[in-house]
């Protein structure tokens, strides 16, 4: 259904991580969002931030998969690029009039990227 979180086995690793669960609800505030830009966007800001968003979501996921710490960091590098990317977009949005106020999604992101970062201290 519309707005649940699906999950097919509980026991992926990456279903455990805080920063997971945060960048899912990240990439849906994100799509939300995004759904009332206009149609000139659909292929541009539309599309360059639900890919980073989703990356975000599948970098976390996929490193948590792999079997060593050292690549399991390369993902959540990935991750923090990915936050950034969608950061500047977010701002650029905001700037032309696509997002009245871009507060939530900033402090989601920022929520999102300390969490990466404290995984990412972790493996260290």
């Amino acid at each position: 259904m519309k707005g649940e979180t699906t999950t097919i086995n509980l026991s992926r690793p990456h279903y455990r991580l805080d920063a997971w669960k945060e960048s899912l609800k990240l990439a849906k505030l994100i799509y939300e969002l995004s759904q009332r830009f206009p149609d000139s966007e659909r292929y541009g800001l539309v599309s360059q931030m639900r890919r980073a968003a989703v990356s975000v979501l599948s970098n976390i996921a996929e490193g948590a998969a792999r079997n060593s710490r050292k690549e399991f960091a390369q993902f959540l590098s990935i991750a923090q690029g990915s936050l950034s990317e969608l950061e500047a977009q977010v701002i650029i949005s905001q700037e032309l009039g696509y997002i009245a106020d871009s507060a939530e999604v900033l402090e989601l992101l920022d929520r999102v990227s300390r969490l990466v970062g404290g995984l990412q201290r972790s493996l260290r």
